[in-house]
């Protein structure tokens, strides 16, 4: 392709990444916003009930799990049937697995299909950056496109809110389409059209893959018989194990400081901004008559004629709740956004930085030594403030952390054999992100956070401090960490 001029199957392929790019986070996001309701009505439990937190965090474990394991298988499959043809196939699964989720009855078959959406997307990823980095055979171009359109990943999160604040208002005039109904209601749960819109990305990628290429320099070594064999086990061979490794463990620390302090803030950590003191007060002799009535309700059998009572209780008691938990989303909903525009901004710095023709080890060293000073900065100082000083040093954050996730999405192709490309990238983001980076989630809020909270109760405080702890030693590892990452050649076949 040339780099003076793009041709239209050029702009199709962009395009095409782009759309891939938006709804991995757009599919992914969807959970933090599905998820509770969604297990509640499946259950037939009242959302505040602790089983619903339980299994909310269960999901978490079970789909990173999932994605993890049958990533690193598709980012093999993308090494031995090719880049475009694994990336459509990861797009419909990742599009129709919501869609399935949306009809579900039981909680194993909603599990099943967020599970399928969280491979889907991990094998997505691994595909688009391989196949872009090798139809774009102009070094400049390649490095400017895959960071322009990985920036936007960070609009997807932009675009799930929207579309689920739109269908809150809006769903009760929506067709029911064969979606089960609501407990208690004639109209089926919001959750289940938020869900419905993931199959999205389905219809433009059905459309618009015809038109594209196959990477067609990994078409002709495999017709050549020049392509070797994909090999988890090459991965370790004494010329790639290092490469190997440390991208596993900076994924694996990017995605942990993400998780075990970016995602903890908005829900657990936000509700003891000192802007919502007042808030809190009244809050805490509701909840702990909420959970008083739950521990009731959940040590009666399930046809404990009892239960009714209690049930509407409980009921009563979320009613009472709910105008002070609205002015709580609302400022939850404020620092995700700050969050997701520090993102968006850091990825767009990302794609720029990359074109002006920084060295690659130099590159992420811009990102990690300032995250050194601001994420302790965070949690430690800023947080008991609250005000826009958290707000801002949350962006950045956010800003500092997702430039990473580019970062890698450039750099991994760079650094593995044609041969190993998908296989090595997949290792680095699905073995060391996404299954090691986000059980740094579990180790804030159920290791560190109690610890810090003793024999009392857990307060937002504490999973401030927790989510400090975690993500300082985290950065600092990663700092020293990317020391060893080898500046990648200028050609590796």
């Amino acid at each position: 392709m040339s780099a003076s001029k793009l041709t239209s199957t050029s702009w199709l392929i962009i395009v095409i990444a782009s759309i891939g790019f938006l709804f991995d986070t757009y599919e992914l996001l969807m959970t933090p916003l599905v998820a509770a309701p969604a297990i509640a009505e499946l259950l037939k439990i009242p959302m505040n009930n602790p089983i619903v937190t339980d299994w909310v965090g269960r999901l978490l474990w079970i789909a990173a799990l999932c994605g993890g394991v049958f990533g690193l298988l598709g980012g093999w499959l993308v090494d031995k049937f090719g880049r475009k043809s694994v990336m459509a196939g990861s797009i419909f699964l990742y599009s129709f697995s919501p869609f399935c989720a949306a009809f579900a009855t039981s909680l194993p078959v909603f599990i099943f299909f967020r599970s399928t959406t969280f491979i889907g997307v991990c094998i997505e990823f691994v595909a688009a950056i391989t196949w872009l980095a090798e139809v774009f055979t102009d070094k400049k171009q390649k490095e400017k496109w895959l960071g322009i359109t990985q920036a936007f990943a960070s609009l997807g999160g932009i675009l799930v809110t929207v579309v689920s604040v739109w269908i809150s208002k809006h769903g009760a005039d929506l067709p029911h389409m064969g979606l089960p109904l609501g407990l208690g209601s004639t109209d089926p749960a919001s959750w289940r059209y938020l869900l419905m819109t993931g199959i999205l990305p389905a219809i433009p990628i059905a459309l618009l893959l015809p038109f594209v290429p196959e990477s067609q320099v990994w078409k002709d070594k495999k017709a050549a018989g020049l392509l070797k064999r994909p090999s988890f086990t090459a991965l370790f061979s004494p010329e790639l194990r290092r490469v190997t490794l440390v991208t596993a463990a900076l994924s694996a620390c990017a995605y942990g400081i993400a998780f075990g302090a970016l995602q903890v803030t908005v829900a657990r950590v936000t509700p003891g901004l000192p802007e919502l003191k007042s808030q809190a007060a009244a809050l805490a002799p509701l909840r702990k008559e909420g959970e008083a009535l739950n521990k009731q309700l959940n040590a009666l059998p399930a046809q404990d004629p009892a239960r009714k009572d209690l049930v509407a209780q409980i009921k009563e008691n979320f009613i009472k709740q709910k105008p002070i938990n609205e002015e709580v989303k609302k400022m939850s909903d404020t620092v995700q956004f700050h969050q997701e525009m520090g993102g968006l901004v850091g990825r767009i710095l990302l794609a720029v930085l990359l074109i002006v023709g920084i060295s690659r080890v130099a590159l992420l060293k811009i990102f990690q030594i300032p995250a050194l000073i601001i994420l302790p900065l965070t949690y430690f100082y800023f947080f008991p403030m609250g005000g826009n000083g958290f707000l801002w040093a949350y962006a950045v954050c956010g800003l500092l952390t997702v430039a990473q996730f580019s970062y890698f999405g450039e750099y991994l192709p760079k650094v593995f054999p044609m041969h190993l490309r998908g296989t090595g990238g997949s290792f680095a983001t699905n073995v060391g992100g996404r299954m090691i980076g986000t059980s740094m989630a579990f180790v804030t809020t159920n290791l560190v956070a109690p610890m810090l909270a003793g024999a009392g109760p857990m307060l937002p405080l504490h999973v401030a401090k927790a989510a400090g702890i975690v993500a300082t030693v985290i950065v600092v590892l990663s700092f020293f960490i990317g020391f060893l990452l080898p500046e990648p050649k200028e050609t590796v076949e």
